[in-house]
């Protein structure tokens, strides 16, 4: 199988939910050892979830069935650059090679722009147009000092 193969699932799962409603025109498949582990197609408008983008739907299916919730030897292939969200969900994930085909201005050109998004992550919390305010309680230090010394817990 070629990049161009596995881009060619991807798009099979864009096409898919697209053509069944289920959301906008994106899909992803993410692979393993050249066995396709995971895939998704944006489903945020049928599930009434705005992190159901296509990425984020081939993570979590992909990790159900590596049981891991790290991936660092797949490689995601997807249909158009991952947006700010999903970009971070592929890092989380540790997933270290994505293929893409459109980028964020095709993306834009039909109406999912992410330029907002990209420009209020570099600014100060203080300064964005959502109201982010930090609120001090003594009980955040309980609470992380209690993971620090916890003893069976899973660290990631």
């Amino acid at each position: 199988m070629t990049h161009e193969d596995y881009m060619l699932f991807a798009f099979d799962e864009a096409f898919t939910g697209m053509r069944s409603n289920k959301g906008g025109p994106f899909g992803s498949v993410i692979v393993s050892d050249g066995i396709v582990i995971g895939k998704g197609h944006n489903m945020v408008t049928s599930t009434n979830d705005p992190t159901a983008h296509a990425e984020v739907v081939a993570i979590r299916n992909a990790c159900r069935a590596a049981a891991a919730f790290h991936l660092p030897n797949a490689v995601l292939y997807t249909s158009c650059e991952p947006c700010p969200m999903c970009l971070a969900a592929i890092y989380w994930a540790n997933i270290k090679t994505v293929y893409y085909c459109a980028d964020r201005i095709d993306a834009a050109r039909i109406g999912f722009d992410d330029k907002f998004i990209y420009e209020e992550l570099i600014i100060s919390p203080s300064k964005r147009i959502m109201k982010v305010e930090q609120l001090h309680l003594p009980i955040s230090n309980e609470l992380f000092n209690e993971w620090t010394d916890k003893q069976d817990k899973t660290s990631y």
